[in-house]
C-alpha cells in the first residue's frame, strides 16, 4: 500500500494506521474517512500526495 505525504511533512503509512484517530493498521489511504485530516497540521486528504 502506498504511503501518502502531507505538505507539512507528515507521512501516512497504511501499515501503521493512525492510532490517535482510531485508524487501524492496514487501512489504505483511500479507505480513510472523508473527514480524516492530517494529525500534525489538520490538512484535508486532498492535499496529500504519494510519498517517495
Amino acid at each position: 500500500m502506498q504511503k501518502m505525504e502531507c505538505p507539512c511533512g507528515y507521512i501516512y503509512d497504511p501499515k501503521e494506521g493512525d492510532y490517535e484517530n482510531n485508524i487501524a493498521p492496514g487501512t489504505a489511504f483511500a479507505d480513510l474517512p472523508d473527514d480524516w485530516v492530517c494529525p500534525k497540521c489538520g490538512a484535508e486528504k486532498e492535499y496529500f500526495y504519494e510519498a517517495d
